[in-house]
């Protein structure tokens, strides 16, 4: 068998992408990207879940987007599915970058409701691209039972996410927004707020909602009602 200087060049690369410094996995990365070969997709996606550096996993993402979705979207759902969060998340991320429909199936519930909230942030982000038409309502309503989760990168990536559905999250939301947890209320209040007013910043957003939420809770107090 005749190896090519192609050949050489798709080995040398591979191995780069496994180089103990970032800067030459970031060139290894760009290089794949530029040259995509349905060779580089399996070790590009094994790459994701381990790759400690960020604009390194970009990258390799974007490398990823270059190659043909007949090849790339298997391969990232038998990610999603990887007991590593990491390989989860970098998977989903990538999917929502690809765009393509046919990955819909993959984000489950259980992905939308991840005990790691990056992997539930990149599959907030990944449901928000790939839902089918008519499926935004159902999407919407899964998405609002994480209201009041984590901290606040956390609630406004879900925010955001809600947001983009439009007006299809308008009833989760309001359901929300009378809900027993103050929470959960007011990430559902600050939501509401960044829908009507997307320019809107979210600290002023769910500050302003915690303060209806304490007026709220003060006034049924008063009334007995609580």
């Amino acid at each position: 068998m005749t190896i090519t200087r192609r050949d050489t060049d798709a080995v040398r690369a591979l191995q780069a992408l496994e180089d103990g410094r970032s800067s030459v996995r970031l060139q290894a990365a760009l290089a794949v990207g530029t040259t995509p070969d349905p060779r580089f997709v399996d070790k590009l996606v094994e790459r994701c879940a381990v790759e400690p550096e960020f604009f390194v996993r970009d990258t390799l993402t974007w490398a990823l987007t270059r190659h043909p979705v007949s090849l790339t979207i298997p391969e990232l759902i038998r990610a999603v599915r990887s007991e590593h969060p990491q390989a989860r998340s970098q998977a989903l991320h990538t999917l929502s970058k690809i765009g393509d429909r046919q990955a819909w199936p993959a984000i489950t519930r259980a992905l939308l409701s991840d005990a790691d909230d990056e992997v539930a942030r990149s599959a907030w982000r990944a449901a928000v691209v790939l839902v089918p038409e008519g499926e935004e309502s159902a999407l919407a309503a899964v998405l609002a039972t994480q209201l009041g989760r984590g901290e606040r990168e956390t609630q406004l990536s879900l925010s955001r996410a809600l947001v983009a559905l439009g007006e299809a999250m308008v009833p989760a939301l309001r359901a929300a927004t009378t809900g027993p947890d103050p929470r959960v209320r007011a990430h559902a209040l600050a939501t509401q707020r960044l829908l009507r007013d997307p320019d809107a910043g979210f600290e002023f957003a769910i500050e302003e909602a915690k303060r209806v939420v304490a007026l709220d809770g003060s006034a049924r107090r008063d009334d007995g009602t609580c």
